[in-house]
Formats: structure tokens, C-alpha cells, sequence
């Protein structure tokens, strides 16, 4: 227990003497009200008469940045501190989306858009910046895929790699390493085991969060 004695300028009751007694149950739901109320906002702002577009069902977390000339598809999903800023030029995006926690995209002002197909997932904080990605990619984790690359349908970016400027991913491959290099070919197995179920399972995730989508 927990006790707290007014103010005596406060008239909580008659008996001033006497404490109030607080349960500590009492606190750990006052504050998980107060951590929903600050949390879900996340930051999505209009830009030139450009404002970002939802899919039908997408997950935007609570603290995610959305800004500007962003359109989305379906079953797309921003996480949390995920930054997808469509200022200097547009952010398209297909469906099944998902942009993982600390993430961000970007484009190039007058230059290069950031184009999106389907069913990518761009792994945690990667960056993805002024570059095309076809359907069926997997960004992995702390990987940069720079101005005007292209990333061609069934293609892996492994974690921490480094995409550099103008380069075109093959189809069908696994890119790896700094500068990134095709390191070795992608089977159908490899495409369905983890292209398609991690695109997949985060469509899942979301559900999970439906309460606190900013999204909505």
C-alpha cells in the first residue's frame, strides 16, 4: 500500500488527519492510461496539399512519421519509430507492405521518387532512399538501398548491406556485403520460406495492435 496525505490547503475530507490510501494497483492503471494517451499519436502531417494515403486495412504505430506524398496499398504496416518521409518528392507503395521499427524511406528532391511493389518487408532499421523494389523483396536489417538502384522481383538485400547508388539487383538473388554483391541465387523454397511468410506474418502482427493503430 501506498499512502498520501493531502495538502492542508486541499479539503480531500473532514478528518485531515487521516491519510488517503492508495493501492498500487491504482498507480499501474493510472499510468497505462496516461502511456496510451501520450503514445498514440502518431506523427502524420500534410505537405503541399499532399497528404499520406491508407490502403484498407494498414497499421500506422503509435510514435511511427508519416509525411507528405505517401500512398500505400492494403495490408500495409508502419511500425514503431519507422520514419517514411514524402517531402521533396513521392513515396508510392504496393500492398503488403510492412516498414519494421526504426526504418526509414526517403527520396530525392526533383530526382528520385521511392517506388514499392508488393509483399516487401524492409527489415529494422534499413534505410530506403530514391530507388525502385519490385514485387516480392526483402529488405533485411540495418541494409541502405540508395539513389536509383532497382530491385527486381524475388530478391533478398541481406542485413547490413550496403546497396551502392545506380546498382540493378538481379531477380532471384541474394545480394550481400559492402559495396553488395550477388552472393548466390534464390530457389522457390527461399522465395516461400521467407519472402512471402515474412510479408505475411507481419500482416498477422499488425492485428495485434489494433487498438493503438494511428492509422485509423
Amino acid at each position: 500500500m501506498v499512502k498520501y496525505f493531502p495538502p492542508r490547503n486541499k479539503q480531500f475530507f473532514t478528518d485531515k488527519s487521516k491519510p488517503v490510501v492508495f493501492h498500487p494497483v491504482c498507480f499501474r492503471n493510472i499510468w497505462l492510461l496516461l502511456s496510451i494517451n501520450f503514445t498514440l499519436m502518431a506523427t502524420i502531417i500534410p505537405l503541399f496539399g499532399k497528404e499520406p494515403q491508407f490502403g484498407t486495412n494498414c497499421f500506422v504505430a503509435p510514435n511511427a512519421t508519416i509525411v507528405g506524398d505517401v500512398v500505400m496499398g492494403d495490408d500495409c504496416s508502419i511500425w514503431f519509430n519507422a520514419v517514411v518521409r514524402g517531402d521533396v518528392n513521392y513515396i508510392k507503395m504496393g500492398n503488403k507492405v510492412n516498414v519494421q521499427d526504426g526504418a526509414t524511406i526517403h527520396c530525392t528532391y526533383q530526382k528520385n521518387p521511392t517506388e514499392i511493389g508488393n509483399n516487401v518487408s524492409i527489415g529494422h532499421n534499413a534505410i530506403v532512399h530514391g530507388c525502385k523494389i519490385h514485387d516480392d523483396v526483402l529488405i533485411g536489417m540495418g541494409a541502405i538501398v540508395m539513389d536509383r538502384v532497382e530491385v527486381h522481383s524475388n530478391a533478398i538485400i541481406a542485413a547490413g548491406a550496403v546497396v551502392l547508388e545506380g546498382t540493378l539487383v538481379e531477380a532471384n538473388s541474394i545480394y550481400a556485403g559492402v559495396p553488395a554483391k550477388k552472393v548466390k541465387e534464390m530457389s522457390a523454397d527461399m522465395v516461400h520460406g521467407e519472402i512471402e511468410r515474412i510479408a505475411n506474418n507481419y500482416v498477422k502482427y499488425s492485428s495485434w495492435f489494433s487498438d493503438f493503430n494511428a492509422a485509423k
